[in-house]
């Protein structure tokens, strides 16, 4: 009896590190049939894993600066793309597409990033 409880106690754990590890990776939050192009300057660039995230000020059409918050792969996706630590500086102007995040907040999914210096990266 005990041993069927473990087992039993085995497989929930799996079953539920399963379902965990498939929503950390989904793209459901980001609207992959759109995708959008954003100018603005690097605020902070947090290169460490889970995912890679640059952050940009990005002045609307009429002036204000909205900040927004760009996902982008883990560090080793991004290496194998060129993308390094040293890529992005604070103060860079960069221009990013990205699938928009589905709730409308000012984010998303990168598809290629344009670096200061006019080399694109996807």
């Amino acid at each position: 009896m005990r041993t069927a409880a473990v087992i039993g106690l085995v497989a929930g754990l799996a079953v539920v590190s399963a379902v965990s590890a498939g929503a950390h990776h989904s793209h459901t939050m980001f609207d992959m049939s759109r995708e959008v192009s954003v100018t603005g300057m690097v605020t902070n660039y947090s290169y460490r894993n889970p995912h890679v995230f640059l952050y940009l000020d990005v002045k609307g059409d009429t002036g204000d600066v909205v900040s927004w918050a760009v996902e982008m792969s883990n560090i080793g996706n991004t290496q194998r793309r060129g993308i390094y630590r040293s890529t992005f500086k604070i103060g860079d102007v960069v221009t990013v597409k990205l699938n928009p995040l589905i709730n409308g907040r000012p984010g998303g999914n990168y598809t290629t990033v344009t670096a200061a210096d006019g080399t694109t990266y996807d």
